[in-house]
């Protein structure tokens, strides 16, 4: 399985498919690198795939590069950009920057040069899918726990810590409570009046949203994730999930790949 899809779109063929050899050779395998040679065949590819980081030159015959940007932009599809042209033109820089290009290189492209803008172009993407991956998965009520439980007194804050670091566990409330050296009646009420969650409600929800990360970044069966996640069975894991999700896991990760692409 490729970890990332590459398309390089330029109408010359010369150029289109050097990129091409340079990116596999650097690749290794590892990358999957396509081709298109106008835009109109960019734009069904991206459609098609999941295109992670996109080259394409600027000047091309009927849709020009920014035409393609542009056309992205409306159509929600969204690739890390880098920019090739022959053309040094202040203003196609300038356009194509406010379009959201991470970087614009000039032919002839030296294959240093190349490799580093891509690599730069990698390390971008990552960070975007996992703020998209971190916006997915967020609950409002965790965040509020959470902000509350930063100000909470030391033995909650250390409860947190210990139930964050310990997902993949069943968790109860006397281990946590044993933990922060606290009686379990006094933990639980302490607990639920500094993060205005019951600790019962607060550890169902960090081990769902902790599977729903796992659905949306790995390929692991349900009975693994929920294993995972801290579950002994996945019929019980599918029921929890359903009852904060209104879905089953299995439906929410299919929902949320279509909606990737």
């Amino acid at each position: 399985m490729y970890a990332k899809t590459i398309l390089v779109v330029d109408d010359e063929p010369r150029t289109r498919q050097g990129i091409q050899k340079m990116l596999d050779t650097w690749a290794e395998g590892k990358h999957r690198i396509l081709t298109a040679a106008d835009g109109n065949e960019a734009i069904e590819t991206i459609r098609r795939e999941k295109v992670h980081i996109l080259l394409t030159d600027i000047r091309m015959p009927e849709i020009t590069g920014i035409m393609l940007l542009k056309a992205m932009k409306e159509q929600n599809l969204f690739p890390v950009v880098i920019v090739i042209s022959a053309y040094s033109e202040f203003e196609y820089a300038r356009e194509s920057l406010r379009l959201g290009v991470v970087n614009y290189l000039l032919k002839p492209i030296s294959r240093d040069k190349l490799i580093e803008a891509v690599e730069d172009a990698l390390r971008i993407e990552e960070k975007q899918e996992r703020t998209e991956i971190i916006e997915k998965v967020v609950d409002d009520r965790l965040v509020k726990a959470s902000e509350k439980g930063r100000e909470a007194r030391e033995p909650i804050r250390e409860a947190i810590l210990y139930i964050d670091r310990n997902l993949q566990n069943e968790i109860t409330q006397k281990e946590v409570a044993d933990h922060v050296h606290l009686n379990p009646s006094y933990f639980s009420a302490l607990f639920k009046e500094q993060t205005r969650v019951t600790f019962s409600e607060y550890v169902t929800r960090r081990k769902i949203q902790h599977a729903k990360q796992l659905l949306l970044t790995t390929n692991l069966p349900i009975g693994e994730v929920a294993e995972e996640s801290g579950y002994k069975t996945a019929k019980y894991f599918i029921k929890i999930f359903k009852e904060l999700e209104g879905m089953t896991p299995s439906t929410y990760r299919k929902l949320e790949n279509e909606r990737a692409f």
